[in-house]
């Protein structure tokens, strides 16, 4: 009948985990490797996707820079993530990557990639190890929640599959749900309500690692957007004068700018907007030029050259930064030289919105880490862990997210693993 209720099967499991990502992966290799059988859960047809996507301009495994310096891209989180990079961080990484076969190289910027820059090899040789460990492998399995047990015992969590609804006993499960960027990949953040439903504390998900838009004029939107920013650098604002300088390049488009020197700086430029309405970054068009040199060079007298065709000739400013510093720099500066070498050298540039966050590179935001033990277990349902980043921290693109999500597999598993002892 149609309005009968449809039938449920049941399953019962040692730990269910819910995630395919890095940090599921992991935490399924990580049980395996103990003996303890795993059930892996996702709501794709395969796993790995967004790790895959990451890897189509050539896979940023991690970072060889110091630990120390490593651990402090993690922000407000550094103390907590260090914990979990203390269990397997950039040089446990690496050795993993070359135990699947997978010879790895440190680029010039000190990122570490495969070999073959692609994704698609190592996911497929760690697959490959899995299954031959023993983990189960469940496509196309959307998790709907879990019914806890009075006290501490299995939990049941229920399932949409293809063949109906199904809910599994498992004496612990493991959540590695993703954030909420880049939902037609799976990470769409769905899960929060039924956390937030549990007495979970979560924290509001926001973008990360993502563009920002700026109120730019037709011309700049028409004939500028898609021209990148080579050989810049950025500052946060600091009471009106540049914070510390970041050198990179970004790229301006048809709504703002993007870029990997922009998203070394978005949590900041994120945060000012949130508590602020707005954002001002400070853009340094000539980061290898001193600004006494620039100011002679625009002081030197043009004849009847077109200020374009003037700091064209003297500074080689063209395309993309001649564009940014015709938009961006006052009136009055383009009759006071001084001035206008000020704003060559601290360009104020400013920023109204971040990007969807479905755009986003990253989230931040989730599970509060103070809502989970250092097991990476939930205080309000014992028996439930949290991986990856669907907690409450956020990283610079450099590695540093991937290798942080790998590391707290590690975690949840072992904390898994002495809760199940226990």
């Amino acid at each position: 009948m149609s309005d009968s209720i449809p039938p449920v099967s049941s399953a019962a499991v040692r730990v269910a985990i819910i995630g395919g990502g890095p940090a599921g992966l992991m935490a399924a290799e990580t049980l395996a490797r103990h003996g303890i059988q795993a059930d892996l859960y996702d709501s794709m047809p395969s796993v790995g996707r967004k790790f895959l996507l990451a890897g189509r301009g050539g896979l940023n495994l991690t970072h060889s820079e110091p630990a120390e310096r490593f651990n402090q891209r993690y922000g407000a989180r550094s103390a907590a993530v260090a914990g979990w990079l203390s269990r397997f961080d950039a040089r446990a990484l690496r050795d993993w990557t070359h135990g699947l076969g997978v010879d790895t190289f440190v680029g010039s910027s000190g990122r570490v990639f495969p070999r073959e820059m692609k994704a698609a090899p190592l996911l497929r040789a760690w697959l490959s190890r899995l299954r031959a460990a023993g983990v189960r492998f469940h496509m196309r399995h959307h998790w709907n929640g879990w019914a806890a047990n009075a006290g501490i015992g299995p939990q049941t969590l229920h399932f949409q599959t293809p063949q109906g609804a199904l809910a599994v006993r498992a004496d612990a499960a493991i959540l590695a749900l993703g954030g909420a960027s880049w939902a037609r990949l799976g990470s769409d953040g769905a899960w929060a309500a039924g956390l937030q439903a549990h007495g979970v504390d979560m924290a509001p998900l926001r973008p990360a690692n993502c563009g920002f838009e700026a109120d730019w004029s037709a011309h700049l939107r028409e004939r500028c957007a898609g021209m990148p920013v080579k050989s810049a650098a950025m500052a946060l604002d600091d009471g009106g004068a540049p914070g510390p300088w970041r050198r990179g390049e970004f790229v301006l488009t048809e709504s703002g700018i993007e870029g990997s020197l922009v998203y070394a700086l978005s949590a900041g430029l994120r945060d000012a907007i949130d508590a602020h309405g707005a954002a001002l970054a400070w853009v340094d068009l000539l980061p290898d030029l001193p600004a006494g040199r620039v100011l002679a060079q625009v002081s030197h007298p043009r004849g009847a050259r077109s200020m374009a065709s003037h700091l064209q000739s003297r500074l080689g400013l063209k395309g993309a930064k001649a564009a940014l510093l015709r938009e961006c720099a006052p009136a009055q500066a383009w009759h006071d030289m001084e001035r206008l070498a000020r704003c060559i050298k601290a360009l104020p540039l400013r920023l109204l919105r971040a990007r969807p966050i479905d755009e986003a590179i990253s989230s931040a935001g989730g599970v509060r880490l103070e809502a989970a033990d250092d097991a990476l277990m939930l205080k309000a349902a014992p028996g439930i862990f949290c991986a990856g980043e669907m907690l409450d921290w956020e990283a610079p693109t450099g590695g540093y997210l991937l290798t942080a999500c790998m590391a707290s597999g590690v975690v949840a598993a072992e904390g898994a693993r002495a809760f199940l002892a226990s």
